[in-house]
């Protein structure tokens, strides 16, 4: 299956080179949620908005019942929360060494979160004419797996304490042994969240939105969890929808092509994750696509991580930095990482659509993702052109004030009636000229 990695390198002077790229963003799109016209992205969301209407209407037992259908765990009514000793427990249970690990990355977390919070701008607070308030009640989707996700509930909870969020719920499918990992659960008891749900997919964001109440929902999931949260958009807040991870790697002939191939298989191991690389080096080309297969070889998931990249990888060689920076803005990914030596930060400068930018060749995904300080909650998908990361900004709303004395309204009253005026409404033209009459 190494051969058939040859597909992935392909050249920008290639006659079908935007139709590849336009097939490559297509998917990650129709990866991210039920977003196609064919007969089973119509069926599919279909469902998702027959579950959400069945838990509006049925409440825990339809939770019940599409958690055992899709999961298959049936979970009592008095189970549905996780309760505070059951949090305390799996607090207790972290190794000594992962909560230090923990700790450090939340207060990194709230340090650079409280440091961008516009809340805590005093020229903000003091100017005249809007308030922020935070959001009251925030939801969080973490998604289940076999291993823990302890980083999600860092990277989405932290930034709403920070805005001053009361309240927020969690919500996180039962696929450990039956169960929340304890390592979650963990997390959650030591930021103080105690509403925990066993609960994931569809049926999971329409309880967040009917049983818990939240006004907003955040977070990763699979498809079934974005086409929720993209229905429910309006009745309650969105950050994003998010699909498949991924990573965009502009290097020169400076960057080291192990590492380069190293941090390509970092997403691809996501499966599905995309990793691209764009480059104006033949030489770096053939390189990374050579350490692709060594270490692709060294991989317990070997072939499943090579059909990822046959599916959502490339590596793309161009003319000049200058085609690869216009191509980059255009591909607008969630990870976009520059390892071009001394000229990182210069092209770093250029790039316009991301969601976050990690410059220079010791700064890895990796780092974005555990411990920096910015939420590894990313806009996917090309969204990165309309959509930022999340953070504490995302938790607050604002509100217009407008307090005018008497004589600024007499000095604006005549020209304010004649807008209401040449617009037809009369009423509001009066409600200014009864005060001048008065």
């Amino acid at each position: 299956m190494s051969d058939e990695l040859d597909k992935i390198l392909i050249s920008s002077d290639a006659q079908d080179f935007s139709k590849q790229i336009d097939k490559l963003h297509w998917r990650l799109l129709r990866e991210a949620r039920f977003g196609g016209f064919d007969t089973e992205s119509e069926a599919n969301r279909q469902k998702v908005l027959d579950i959400i209407r069945d838990v509006d209407k049925r409440g825990y037992e339809a939770v019940r019942e599409y958690t055992n259908k899709y999961d298959k765990v049936n979970i009592a009514r008095e189970r549905f929360r996780v309760n505070r000793e059951d949090l305390q427990k799996a607090h207790k249970g972290i190794n000594k060494d992962l909560l230090r690990s923990a700790r450090l990355a939340i207060e990194n977390v709230r340090r650079y979160q409280s440091e961008i919070f516009i809340g805590n701008n005093p020229d903000l607070s003091k100017r005249p004419g809007i308030k922020y308030t935070p959001i009251e009640k925030v939801g969080i989707c973490v998604p289940g797996a076999s291993a823990p996700l302890p980083s999600t509930v860092i990277m989405t909870a932290v930034p709403a304490q920070v805005a001053g969020v009361k309240e927020i719920a969690v919500i996180s499918p039962p696929r450990h042994a039956g169960d929340i990992h304890p390592v979650t659960l963990g997390i959650c008891c030591e930021l103080g969240i105690d509403e925990v749900y066993r609960v994931g997919g569809a049926q999971g964001v329409a309880a967040l939105v009917t049983i818990a109440k939240v006004n907003k929902v955040v977070g990763p999931g699979n498809q079934w969890v974005q086409t929720a949260k993209l229905i429910d958009f309006g009745y309650v807040a969105i950050d994003s929808v998010a699909g498949p991870s991924e990573v965009l790697i502009i290097a020169n002939d400076q960057a080291n092509p192990a590492w380069v191939a190293a941090d390509m298989l970092s997403q691809a191991e996501h499966d599905p994750g995309s990793a691209v690389l764009f480059t104006d080096s033949k030489h770096l080309a053939g390189r990374v696509l050579k350490e692709l297969k060594r270490q692709l070889a060294e991989l317990g998931r070997c072939e499943r991580t090579t059909r990822c990249l046959l599916e959502f990888g490339r590596i793309v060689i161009f003319k000049t930095m200058d085609e690869v920076v216009e191509q980059a803005n255009e591909f607008a990914p969630e990870h976009l990482q520059i390892q071009c030596g001394n000229k990182s930060r210069a092209v770093a400068d250029k790039i316009r659509n991301a969601g976050a930018i990690f410059v220079g060749e010791y700064s890895p995904v990796a780092v974005g993702d555990y411990w920096a300080g910015p939420s590894h909650t990313l806009p996917t998908g090309q969204t990165a052109k309309f959509f930022s990361a999340l953070s504490a900004n995302d938790f607050i709303k604002s509100t217009s004030i407008i307090e005018y004395s008497k004589e600024q309204l007499a000095a604006s009253a005549e020209d304010i009636i004649r807008l209401a005026e040449v617009e037809g409404l009369d009423a509001h033209a009066k409600s200014i000229r009864i005060r001048q009459q008065g």
